[in-house]
């Protein structure tokens, strides 16, 4: 952090201090992450540092104006990410913006991104209300999304965990599955519950499901709810049809975050069906609050042979599509 901004907010008012911090500071770490600093203070003498100067005084003008609110309203989450999105500022290609690395205090530990798109990943989940999480089997989207997800129903961020998935492969239907409906979507989110087991223990899961704080929901069955105070992840996206993924889209709600995760190159959908999440790549790329993350190859973190069947399928594949048709959609 090569830049700092020192300012002092007037009048020293301890409740109206407290009001901005948030409950263990959850406010200022909030707008450390969406804004890229990092906040110190010791009462009401502040300093903000940041890559460049013009990051660190965007900070303190925030600061600024969030503590002249604080005079006649009680700031929450919700008020801090408003402000964000109204004082957002384009980013600026090859402005310096270096991404804070985010640590996930999990059960197990802390976690951290393994190599540049981990770390990109886990700072735009961090940062944006919906994430995009694109890339082969074995490159952690899944698993660093339940992990930021149960740091922020640890942390009271948010009020439940949302999972979904397109329950059903290509040619099947729900109800021609036996047993009751999280019988019939359980073996379809078994690499979600794996996550969660490591993370919370079998025991808390279960008791967060008893309590539907952490809530099974099939793709199917969204339509309709909003979701507020949440953190949902829709996993095998690529499997959403276009019209799923965007009734899945507009399902969140204020205080939500959604991590979307799918991989390109394992399409389930008849031939003839263009996947969702092919579309909203193309739809919704330059959005703002929307991110992207793609991950490759070289991003596997199982069996270092893992990375090699990866390559040499899209070597295949590449041959295949250069070849005229038949290459698979």
């Amino acid at each position: 952090m090569s830049a700092h901004r020192d300012f002092t907010l007037e009048p020293a008012d301890s409740e109206r201090l407290a009001n901005l911090a948030g409950p263990f500071d959850a406010h200022l770490r909030l707008l450390e992450l969406r804004l890229g600093v990092e906040i110190a203070n010791r009462g009401n003498v502040f300093r903000v540092s940041a890559a460049d100067a013009r990051s660190a005084e965007r900070g303190e003008r925030l600061l600024r104006r969030l503590y002249a609110e604080t005079a006649h309203e009680t700031l929450d989450e919700h008020a801090i990410h408003l402000r964000l999105g109204a004082h957002a500022e384009p980013a600026e290609a090859g402005g310096g913006y270096v991404p804070q690395e985010v640590a996930i205090r999990v059960k197990r530990g802390t976690l951290r991104g393994r190599g540049d798109n981990q770390r990109k990943y886990l700072h735009a989940i961090a940062t944006h209300d919906i994430n995009f999480g694109i890339g082969p089997a074995g490159t952690g989207k899944t698993y660093l999304a339940v992990a930021m997800a149960v740091e922020a129903l640890n942390q009271s961020r948010v009020q439940r965990v949302v999972l979904v998935r397109p329950a059903v492969e290509a040619g099947e239907k729900l109800g021609f599955l036996p047993g009751d409906l999280s019988q019939k979507v359980d073996p379809y989110l078994r690499p979600l519950y794996d996550a969660l087991y490591e993370m919370l223990g079998v025991e808390k899961v279960a008791r967060l499901l008893e309590k539907s704080v952490i809530e099974i929901a099939p793709l199917a069955y969204m339509r309709g709810r909003t979701l507020n105070d949440a953190f949902v992840i829709l996993d095998e996206a690529q499997n959403t049809t276009i019209e799923q993924m965007k009734m899945f889209l507009t399902r969140l709600g204020f205080g939500s975050t959604a991590v979307i995760t799918g991989d390109m190159t394992q399409i389930d959908l008849p031939r003839s069906v263009r996947s969702g999440l092919k579309d909203a790549v193309e739809v919704l790329r330059g959005v703002e609050g929307v991110s992207f993350t793609f991950f490759e190859a070289r991003d596997v973190v199982r069996h270092p042979l893992v990375a090699r069947i990866v390559d040499a399928y899209q070597a295949r594949d590449a041959r295949d599509a250069t070849s005229g048709p038949g290459a698979g959609a």
